[in-house]
């Protein structure tokens, strides 16, 4: 093989290595070099072995020494990692946009918000930003069954996070009485009822799309039960207030459906009262009333879309442009606000940010940043087509975020304690990050006693710790037998030793690596205690957040690697 392609593949080998701090792959190096030079495309089938041999080279390598090689072989191609690019990813245009939108984001408060809901927050927020115009929070509490009290501060607290672009603020708890004005001039058009009939007469009138007796009421006959009803004289269940649908609909929901009802208890930790509309009838009058000029929301709520049009159509009202997304399944944590609350009641969840499950507050513990999650929403787009929301995208998008920032530090977990035989004193210097030269070194001293992972040390004869010395192990007893084998990072590659983490016995702290499948015990270095609520990389483990520092010692969540 020449020796140009030969270079090539090294120095972008070099390249990705010190772009993402980690060995690459064969393929993404072979990739990158028939991308960027095609003439050797008719010699990709010989490019596996070579590759594999450079890359193993590089893993030998320590981020210090790949950034020079790459500094002093292709300097071009360090100054390509330097340069930042503003990221384009453009939806589609919505209709009318271009005079300004007034968009919401209407949550319910039963607790705080999700991944599920960040998707409708961000894209709303997405086309606020685009078009220009106002972005109204309205929280949708007029069921005081689906109302968690402590809900109002965590969702403020979560469109906090995500860096929300709200311009107003709505409760339809405090709209209660302009729910019922439009609700009594709905029943004066002829286009509501109040219905007294057994639920169940009731449902099996409307399959058999024949009327109930309270639909030929008169209009006076019904206003008179409608203020019976804000009079307190109906009980939770006797009493409904239904618009006139067609019976004859092919969809037995959109059958005159329900728009206000009572609800005796619990009491609303707002407001007093029992008379209260259902979602789409507040959701109607306040688009109109609010001025929403689009909705962006998912296509489970299509149905809710075309009840909400019978309104509009009624008091002759133009509704919003619509855009129905498609479902997003999520997989690997929990969602169900309900299946969350009695997790945490039975104590299988430690609190709504426990890691397993999928709130922003839990993915916010371990370290994910809000632009990551819209970045990874705004990729996800306002396609009709069902998805499966992609965590390896998140978390990529989230490493392009931290990388450049987190600093770097050792974490032993199930820690082996060990006497290396014939070491010398000597004190290792590694960077707080490769690529940053500028922001200064760790330092370890180290006597010789160390403490090594377990996992990385068993069965192998020959280790090097990195940026400190090679150590060969001798298992014939089943103890770990540790001597020095010398400073030579060349012999270590040669030998295809492992470079694996250490901490000097009497320099570390206990630490807890919390993960989705369970905690890692072991030490750190002293300086993590520094970096309580920062993102910092566990070298040859993966990015974390630490959550808590205290003299008892560290407690870490793991984000990705």
């Amino acid at each position: 093989m020449d020796t140009e392609l030969r270079r090539l593949l090294f120095v972008y080998a070099l390249q990705n290595a010190v772009k993402h701090t980690g060995t690459p792959k064969s393929g993404t190096v072979i990739g990158t070099v028939l991308g960027k030079h095609p003439e050797y495309r008719s010699r990709a089938r010989d490019l596996g072995p070579i590759a594999t041999e450079i890359i193993a080279e590089v893993g030998g390598m320590t981020a210090d020494e790949r950034r020079a090689a790459l500094e002093s072989l292709a300097p071009e191609l360090i100054a390509e990692l330097t340069e930042t690019h503003e990221r384009v990813r453009e939806l589609p245009a919505l209709e009318g946009g271009e005079n300004g939108v007034v968009m919401r984001f209407a949550p319910n408060p039963s607790g705080p918000l999700h991944l599920g809901h960040a998707r409708a927050a961000i894209l709303n927020d997405y086309y606020v930003r685009r078009y220009g115009g106002k972005y109204i929070l309205r929280i949708e509490d007029t069921d005081p069954r689906r109302v968690d009290p402590e809900a109002y501060r965590m969702v403020q607290e979560d469109i906090d996070w995500l860096g929300l672009s709200i311009t107003d603020i709505v409760y339809q708890s405090d709209r209660l009485d302009i729910y019922y004005e439009y609700c009594e001039k709905l029943i004066a058009l002829g286009g509501a009822y109040v219905c007294v009939c057994d639920q169940e007469i009731f449902r099996n009138l409307k399959l058999a799309k024949k009327a109930c007796p309270c639909r030929a009421l008169s209009i006076e006959e019904n206003l008179e039960l409608w203020q019976k009803m804000l009079d307190g004289e109906f009980y939770e269940g006797a009493v409904t207030v239904r618009v006139k649908t067609e019976l004859e609909h092919p969809d037995p929901a959109m059958r005159d459906y329900s728009i206000f009802r009572i609800v005796g208890s619990p009491i609303h930790p707002r407001i007093d009262a029992t008379v209260y509309p259902l979602m789409n009838f507040s959701v109607a009058v306040d688009d109109h009333l609010l001025g929403i000029t689009h909705v962006i929301r998912g296509k489970d709520h299509i149905a809710n879309t075309r009840r909400q049009r019978y309104i509009f159509d009624y008091f002759g009202w133009k509704p919003p442009v619509y855009r129905h997304y498609g479902r997003m399944s999520i997989s690997g944590v929990v969602l169900s606000t309900s299946g969350m609350r009695e997790g945490i009641a039975a104590g299988m969840y430690t609190g709504w940010d426990d890691i397993h499950l999928g709130t922003l507050r839990a993915i916010a513990r371990r370290g994910i940043q809000a632009e990551a999650v819209r970045d990874a929403m705004v990729d996800i787009g306002t396609g009709e087509t069902d998805i499966s929301f992609s965590w390896e995208n998140l978390y990529a998008q989230n490493k392009a975020l931290v990388d450049p920032k987190a600093s770097r530090f050792f974490f032993v977990p199930d820690p082996v304690a060990v006497s290396v035989a014939g070491a010398p004193f000597q004190t290792a210097q590694a960077p707080l990050h490769p690529n940053d030269p500028a922001r200064g070194y760790r330092t370890l001293a180290c006597d010789g006693r160390v403490l090594l992972p377990r996992g990385d040390i068993e069965g192998k004869t020959m280790v090097r710790l990195k940026d400190l010395y090679n150590i060969s192990i001798d298992w014939s007893t089943g103890i770990p037998a540790v001597t020095y084998a010398g400073d030579s990072l060349e012999e270590a590659r040669r030998a295809k030793a492992p470079i694996i983490q250490w901490l000097p016995v009497d320099a570390r702290v206990p630490c807890t690596l919390h993960t989705q499948d369970g905690d890692l015990a072991g030490f750190c270095e002293e300086l993590v205690g520094n970096e309580a609520g920062n993102v910092v990389q566990f070298e040859r483990i993966g990015f974390a957040r630490i959550d808590t520092a205290t003299k008892s010692g560290i407690e870490a969540f793991f984000a990705h690697r």
